[in-house]
């Protein structure tokens, strides 16, 4: 077990526990559905925040060994982050090449989640020091890239299934919020780049029954031309075309990767930046806070503190959202309202 350490809203260390694999085998999954868990040292009624990887080129990043800066700032703000290796890892490219469902195993990937809800007791005792600390009725999800398409699907988004033709639904009812990273947008017209034709999965998804509530965030210097000619307005889809309630963070001037949020110095970064990795990890953990305890001003504190004045890294729009997270806005032809 490693103990890496982040810091709390007064800039004091907060040790972070880290486990590594819990080892989940799963009938009919070709190998182990293998899980990191990251958690804060001390406190209980901790919620959950399951996290989906990305692709991308690395290997590792790919799979429970990624995402450092995100899980280890969302576990010193109080959450139990739980990171499987998805089938789609380049980590087990050689395993699973051939198996049901490559090279996307787009309903796999959902369904690791669904089965670490499942296991979620065992994981719990089999995690040192964690017995007893979790709060199993207060489950969050986030997904990077394709992990942000895997995360739509288990907030209610339909597919396509450009195989099948039938439209399949994966919603899991345990999880209440979601925040999406970098998702991939709408099919159609728009999905005409040199990846689209490779990757017809990616645009088979319908937002329009994603009703879960969510944060979509997305860089504005995002853009997706390898899928679309659209832009990073593509990447707001899940925001644009879902019913509320939902909110959108655009970062100013931040890429694909967030700032880096998918490794610590990571190569394929293109962005660099850990003061806007910092930011977001506080706002995504306020707003996942506040979804999962009502009555916090987390994530109204968050938004006044990263998102008004000159120092501001982006901008927070909302659309069918009340009480903490602003008045409704684009309802019945109103306007859009800017937190």
């Amino acid at each position: 077990m490693s103990t890496p350490t982040s810091v709390d809203a007064r800039g004091v260390p907060v040790p972070v526990l880290s486990f590594a694999p819990v080892v989940l085998p799963v009938p009919g999954r070709p190998v182990d559905l293998r899980v990191r868990v990251s958690a804060p040292a001390t406190g209980t009624d901790l919620p959950v925040i399951l996290l989906s990887h990305g692709h991308g080129p690395s290997n590792n990043l790919s799979s429970l060994n990624g995402y450092a800066p995100l899980a280890n700032l969302w576990a010193a703000r109080g959450f139990v982050v739980l990171q499987p290796t998805h089938l789609t890892s380049r980590t087990l490219s050689h395993l699973v090449a051939g198996a049901p469902g490559a090279p996307d195993f787009w309903r796999s990937r959902a369904e690791d989640m669904s089965h670490i809800l499942d296991r979620l007791d065992m994981i719990e005792r089999t995690v040192p020091g964690l017995a007893g600390r979790i709060d199993h009725t207060r489950v969050a999800l986030a997904g990077h890239s394709l992990g942000g398409f895997t995360a739509a699907l288990l907030l209610g988004a339909g597919l396509h299934d450009p195989a099948g033709g039938e439209t399949v639904h994966l919603l899991e009812p345990r999880i209440g919020a979601g925040v999406l990273l970098a998702a991939p947008g709408r099919g159609g017209d728009v999905f005409n780049g040199p990846m689209a034709e490779r990757w017809p999965i990616i645009g088979a998804v319908d937002f329009s029954t994603m009703t879960t509530p969510a944060l979509v965030v997305i860089g504005d210097k995002d853009d997706p031309h390898h899928f679309t000619d659209m832009g990073p307005d593509w990447h707001a889809d899940p925001y644009t075309l879902a019913p509320g309630p939902k909110s959108l963070l655009t970062l100013f001037d931040a890429e694909h990767g967030l700032g880096g949020i998918a490794g610590y110095d990571a190569a394929e970064t293109t962005d660099e930046n850990p003061e806007r990795v910092a930011a977001l990890a506080r706002l995504t953990a306020a707003y996942l806070h506040t979804r999962l305890h009502p009555d916090s001003s987390a994530w109204q504190s968050a938004c006044e503190a990263l998102t008004t004045g000159s120092e501001a890294v982006g901008r927070v729009d909302t659309k069918g959202e009340t009480g903490p997270f602003g008045a409704s806005a684009r309802e019945e032809g109103g306007p859009e309202e800017t937190a």
